[in-house]
């Protein structure tokens, strides 16, 4: 949108207030300073993409009754563009110009210490400034205008029912560990005219998360898939099949490149993930703005979906299976994984069901964000009545897979075997133990990996394992030994990766048929 002082209005009746969005960009300019480096003290002079993707449409289209268009704006932008002065002049435009009695603008993020960065560049850009200076007044924890006041706040969703929230700027929405704190505070506004919730963050790790679920919905809005004429989505990302080590990938993903953001750092940073490869998926997500699975992934997704082809349903009546059983305690997710040979094709196909009690699954709580009734919708998931799994449910399935597929053998987790084995046993099911220490984990997991780092597993494009695949982070000893662990949350679930591991392991004593140990011959 230009800044042509005439007001131009749309389709819908939404209307460009020209003046209103120049008072914005006005506001930060003369008003507002940067706090650090060779710019510091400076006037805070916008970039083009700043005043014309954020700061002139947010506050430049009104509706009809003259109130804001916009009461949500997403903004997913790579680190190094200058995200925390911007959301600091957007906090302060909101506390001292935006005319709103008694405005509550707070500064959230996943901790006080990340909510106290926007804070502190906001305090720092009133002592810089002799009017804000004189009118505000700055404390410790808070900034005060007449009867509004701005502060950061602490994480914790159930102390922050009492606001009553003007502006909301969030910052670095994907380290929220749930969604709690953003629900409470974006229900706040309910009572404001016009509130603002600002979102700037950069891409994360977790699909399971609040932010992947806010960037799915922004995704959205931009495409036109769904309307929302209350939100503003502004993403900046390099596709995931762009060169990552391409200067033109790095100019598309960045709109401050070679102004705010230097050259020299991303030659730096793609070096240092070329020659460290478990810093690529950081290097990616942090400085190209793609969404990666793991924050250290042992799989990258890309790889993982090289498997997302269709699975021959009729020719897995033809092939030898080997199982997989990760039984877990009766509270979490059961998987059982089957791994089928195609030699002629030199590939595998993998089928993975997973199984969690009703209470976990429709718990907000015990569940920690999972959506397991989508899963269980998309056939992927069973979900038993009751608050523990029912494990008749998990032997009904197997003994049913068996007698549909020439299954030879079931390797299984002993931990928490109980009566499951036994009667699997007792049905005719060729059943062995596997124990999950990293000498004997080791060398399926490799295995595994080399397959699916070729493409040569098979598994449909699986949504739950696709998940879990992101879960997945590797553990390796001095003696180079691997083990598949997770990340320490408990949204992060790696159960189905484990129970293909050790159906892995399964196909290897059987490939082998003699006593010379299959991963010896392979490393060979």
């Amino acid at each position: 949108m230009s800044s042509s002082t005439s007001d131009e209005a749309d389709a819908q009746g939404y209307w460009f207030d020209a003046q209103a969005a120049d008072r914005a960009v006005d506001f930060i300019e003369r008003f507002c300073t940067h706090v650090k480096g060779d710019l510091g003290g400076k006037p805070f002079l916008l970039e083009g993409w700043q005043k014309d993707d954020i700061i002139r449409p947010l506050f430049g289209w009104k509706k009809p009754d003259g109130r804001r268009k916009y009461r949500t704006c997403y903004v997913e932008i790579p680190r190094k563009n200058g995200k925390s002065n911007l959301s600091a002049a957007i906090a302060l435009y909101m506390l001292f110009a935006d005319g709103e009695p008694g405005a509550e603008v707070i500064s959230a993020a996943g901790d006080r210490a990340q909510a106290n960065i926007v804070f502190s560049i906001a305090q720092e850009m009133v002592g810089n400034n002799k009017y804000l200076r004189e009118r505000g007044k700055v404390l410790r924890n808070s900034i005060h205008y007449k009867s509004s006041f701005y502060k950061s706040i602490s994480a914790e969703a159930s102390t922050k029912h009492g606001f009553n929230c003007h502006a909301v700027i969030f910052d670095e929405l994907h380290t929220q560990p749930n969604r709690d704190l953003w629900d409470v505070l974006v229900t706040s506004t309910g009572a404001r005219s016009q509130p603002l919730i600002i979102a700037l963050t950069t891409a994360g790790h977790d699909r399971n998360s609040i932010c992947f679920e806010v960037h799915e919905y922004a995704r959205q809005v931009k495409e036109g898939s769904i309307v929302d004429d209350t939100f503003l989505p502004v993403l900046y990302a390099a596709d995931e099949r762009d060169d990552w080590r391409d200067e033109k990938t790095w100019q598309k993903a960045n709109p401050g490149y070679g102004s705010i953001c230097k050259k020299a750092y991303f030659e730096q940073e793609s070096k240092k993930a070329e020659t460290i490869p478990s810093y690529l998926n950081t290097f990616l997500r942090l400085n190209l703005n793609i969404w990666t699975s793991a924050e250290h992934a042992w799989i990258p997704d890309d790889i993982f979906m090289q498997g997302a082809k269709e699975i021959p349903w009729a020719r897995l009546h033809q092939l030898p299976a080997y199982g997989g059983l990760d039984i877990a305690s009766t509270q979490d997710l059961t998987a059982f994984s089957l791994l089928f040979r195609d030699e002629p094709n030199d590939c595998f196909y993998l089928l993975l069901h997973q199984f969690v009690n009703q209470e976990k699954a429709q718990s907000k709580r015990l569940s920690a964000g999972i959506d397991y009734m989508r899963y269980a919708k998309d056939g992927h998931i069973t979900v038993t009545p009751g608050n523990v799994t029912d494990y008749r449910y998990v032997r009904d399935h197997i003994i049913e897979k068996c007698g549909e597929y020439d299954v030879r053998s079931i390797g299984y987790d002993p931990r928490f075997s109980t009566y499951l084995v036994t009667e699997l046993i007792e049905a005719d099911i060729n059943m062995h133990p596997m124990a999950q220490n990293i000498t004997i984990m080791n060398g399926p997991t490799k295995e595994f990996e080399m397959q699916m780092m070729r493409g040569k597993i098979i598994h449909g494009g699986n949504e739950v394992l696709r998940w879990q695949m992101g879960c997945a982070v590797v553990y390796t000893d001095v003696n180079e030994n691997k083990r598949v662990t997770k990340e320490r949350n408990e949204a992060k679930k790696v159960d189905g990766v484990i129970a293909s591991i050790i159906a892995m392991n399964e196909y290897a004593h059987e490939a082998t048929r003699s006593s010379r140990d299959f991963f010896e011959i392979i490393s060979l």
